[in-house]
């Protein structure tokens, strides 16, 4: 129960399963089609059903002399054509060639987006921020994330960046996502308001997006717009121009390449890979044991690197936005729950916070992820280890406290007091698997999301969902658009106080309330920046 492949290797031991279990889980894996399910994918076929498009995230990562083709047309050499141009504006901005409307060089980059237009490209950013080679290649750059809707958000993002020295990347497919444009007009109004006029917005904003009319009535530059694809799911979109291109302005286009090539290598292991090898494939198969077969429906994702603190937090969502669905891909209602509960944080933290509910609590699959080579290791005089050492002797120590626990027996042997011998009794049994990756470089970050995002899919394929849309987060936003319009009548004085407006009872008295003490309405039409901007 131990797999290896370019240096990864995966122990999957402590798993509360047998050899039985897997060879069980595999035959599970050829009746439900597995290898068909994957082909399809990497061929282009069109498996998001309900919004009948292909899904080729794997496209955007393969070589350029690869064919992989959507309704008869090969997608691979449009992908190129924009690397290619990302390549080429990254590198003027860098180089000072490209500079704002004052003649500034761009040095700091504010990237808005929300969902996987952001939890991504601040994943990879956060893990390449320590990478001793990529912190060289981004001095004296800084890389900023602008994602929610809170005022309080772009005051975190800009009230210590220099607008002169600014350079936006708006980040949205139709150029209409609520939340992001609101943003992209927050930071417009303050660039505008500090450099003096609209001629600044083509100058220090561009656009990840495909609605070019919209993109150029904003006021930017559609040589400065980068395309991508309705084949492209936002939770799967780093490797396009959504993390490319904010990516390669901070790091350099060379250093996003070996993270692609890292993603591409785990690409070309699951499709070609029998399944009983195949990293992704086992990875999913036991998610699906563990979530669906022993009724566990959390896992904690547990990276022993603190350079990985913002992996969990985008597995959250590729995770549960694929997969947390109730009906099959005909439409009918599932007979068993699919999709898990996602949450984690970087060793040692997690264990002074929540690691006492894993050992003797509810049982919570954990995946502990490690690191042989540390980025930034620290050895102290006098110190018998280094303090990646410190780290990884928790991350050693752990899984098997979990899986082999603490006795009574054992207990009354060393001479607890019985009255604290249930207090200090820790059940074991508890399951987890380890991964042990050789350095955290950004070809070894490509392989890891890779891998995650291919274990998704597989749990899906298992399970018989559709994991590529995400119909789920539709209802709360039209509500949400319903609210912003009465919200909008009280500002105008054209809705009274107490009205329902066809809302239940719990809303309407909620919405009266915040009306009530909201110091915004009734204030006048200009542009009103937060003091932190001013």
């Amino acid at each position: 129960m131990i797999l290896e492949h370019d240096g990864i290797y995966l122990d999957y031991t402590r798993q509360n399963a047998t050899l039985d279990t897997i060879k069980l889980l595999l035959r599970l894996a050829e009746a439900a089609d597995l290898k068909t399910k994957i082909a399809a994918m990497f061929t282009g076929q069109h498996i998001n059903t309900s919004e009948d498009r292909a899904v080729l995230h794997v496209a955007l990562r393969a070589a350029r002399d690869s064919v992989i083709q959507d309704l008869g047309n090969n997608v691979v050499p449009p992908v190129w054509d924009v690397l290619d141009k990302i390549k080429a504006f990254s590198d003027r901005v860098r180089s000072g060639e490209l500079k704002g409307a004052t003649g500034k060089p761009l040095t700091n980059v504010v990237a808005i987006g929300i969902g996987g237009s952001y939890l991504g490209p601040e994943f990879v950013n956060t893990a390449l921020s320590t990478d001793a080679s990529s912190m060289k290649h981004a001095a004296g750059r800084n890389l900023i994330f602008l994602a929610n809707v809170d005022p309080v958000d772009a005051v975190h993002a800009l009230h210590s960046l220099d607008p002169e020295t600014t350079l936006v990347v708006i980040v949205s497919k139709t150029f209409t996502t609520a939340e992001t444009m609101l943003n992209a007009r927050t930071v417009k109004s303050w660039i505008v308001s500090r450099l003096g006029g609209e001629h600044a917005v083509a100058k220090h904003m561009v656009a990840v997006s495909t609605n070019l009319k919209a993109v150029e009535e904003f006021g930017i530059d559609l040589n400065n717009t980068f395309g991508f694809w309705d084949w492209v799911g936002g939770r799967f979109s780093v490797s396009s121009a959504v993390g490319v291109l904010p990516l390669s302005l901070q790091y350099g286009f060379d250093t996003v390449m070996q993270f692609l090539e890292g993603m591409r290598d785990i690409d070309d292991h699951f499709k070609s890979i029998p399944l009983a090898e195949n990293l992704p494939v086992i990875l999913g198969l036991l998610n699906v044991w563990n979530a669906t077969f022993l009724g566990h429906p959390t896992c904690a994702i547990l990276p022993y690197q603190q350079a990985l603190a913002k992996f969990a937090p985008h597995i959250q969502q590729v995770s549960m936005e694929s997969n947390g669905k109730r009906v099959a891909l005909d439409g009918t209602e599932l007979s068993f729950p699919t999709g898990e509960i996602n949450f984690g944080e970087p060793g040692t933290n997690g264990q002074h916070s929540f690691y006492q509910l894993i050992h003797q609590g509810r049982v919570i699959p954990c995946e502990f992820i490690g690191v042989c080579q540390s980025q930034q290791d620290i050895r102290l005089a006098g110190d018998d280890v280094s303090s990646h050492e410190e780290l990884m002797a928790n991350f050693f120590a752990q899984p098997d406290a979990l899986a082999m626990g603490k006795r009574a027996e054992e207990l009354k042997a060393e001479g607890v007091p019985a009255h604290l011998v249930a207090h200090k009794t820790f059940p074991g049994n508890r399951p987890s698997l380890s991964l042990l990756l050789p350095d955290l470089t950004p070809y070894r970050l490509g392989q890891l999301l890779a891998m995650y995002e291919h274990r998704v899919a597989v749990s899906g394929f298992i399970w018989g969902i559709n994991s590529f849309d995400q119909w789920g987060v539709e209802l709360g936003k039209v509500l949400a658009k319903k609210v912003r319009n009465k919200i909008a009548d009280a500002r105008a004085g054209k809705r009274k106080m107490g009205e329902s407006d066809g809302f239940n009872n719990s809303t309407m008295r909620l919405l009266n309330k915040f009306l009530k003490v909201d110091g915004t309405v009734g204030s006048d039409a200009s542009d009103t920046l937060p003091p932190g901007l001013k």
